[in-house]
C-alpha cells in the first residue's frame, strides 16, 4: 500500500499522459482542475480518517478486553480497519467534486441539493452506518457529521462552480480545435 501511494504521482502521471492526447483543450482545462481537486479531497479525507476517526475506533475495538479476555490484533487486522477508514474516509470526502462535476454535467443544480438536504441528511447517516468497521454510535457519527458538512460545502461549491457551459460554446470552440 506505500509503494502504490508513494508511486501514485508517477501512476497519475502515466494515465494523464495517455489520457492526454485523446481530449480536446477545453476538456483537458476542465479535467486537471478536476484531479488536482480530487486529490488534495481525497488526500484530506484519508488524514481526517487518520488522525480524527481511527483513534476513537481502535480504542473501541481494544475496549473489550478483559480481566479474562486480551485483545491482540495482528499487523494484518489493525492495517485492514486502517486501510478501510483512510479509503472510505477519502472517498466520501469527494463528495463536492463529484457534485461540481454532476452540475457542469447539468445532472443537479444548487436548487435540487437544496431542496432534497433531508433526505441527502438521512443518506448520510446510512452510509455511515454501512462503512464504519465499528458498530458504535460515536464512530458512525465521525463519519456521518463530515458527510452532512460535506453535502452543504457541495452545495456552495455548486453555486460558485457548477454553472454549466453553454452548448453553443462547446461547440464553436471544438470547431477552433
Amino acid at each position: 500500500m506505500s509503494g502504490v501511494l508513494l508511486a501514485s504521482p508517477v501512476i497519475f502521471w502515466q494515465f494523464w499522459a495517455f489520457v492526454a492526447p485523446g481530449l480536446y483543450r477545453h476538456e483537458k482545462r476542465v479535467v486537471l482542475p478536476f484531479s488536482l481537486l480530487s486529490s488534495v479531497c481525497f488526500l484530506g479525507g484519508a488524514t481526517f480518517g487518520y488522525y480524527i476517526v481511527f483513534p476513537p475506533a481502535f480504542r473501541f475495538l481494544m475496549g473489550y478486553a478483559t480481566d479474562f479476555l486480551s485483545a491482540l490484533p495482528t499487523v494484518t487486522e489493525y492495517f485492514s480497519l486502517c486501510l478501510r477508514l483512510l479509503i472510505a474516509f477519502g472517498v466520501i470526502f469527494e463528495m463536492p467534486v463529484f457534485m461540481v462535476l454532476l452540475a457542469k454535467l447539468g445532472i443537479v443544480d444548487r436548487p435540487f441539493l437544496s431542496r432534497n438536504r433531508k433526505y441527502a441528511f438521512l443518506l448520510s447517516f446510512i452510509i455511515a452506518a454501512i462503512l464504519t468497521p465499528t458498530p458504535d454510535v460515536v464512530n458512525q457519527l465521525l463519519m456521518a457529521v463530515p458527510l452532512v458538512i460535506l453535502y452543504e460545502v457541495s452545495i456552495i461549491a455548486v453555486w460558485l462552480l457548477g454553472r454549466r457551459i453553454p452548448v453553443d460554446a462547446e461547440e464553436e470552440e471544438m470547431a477552433q480545435d
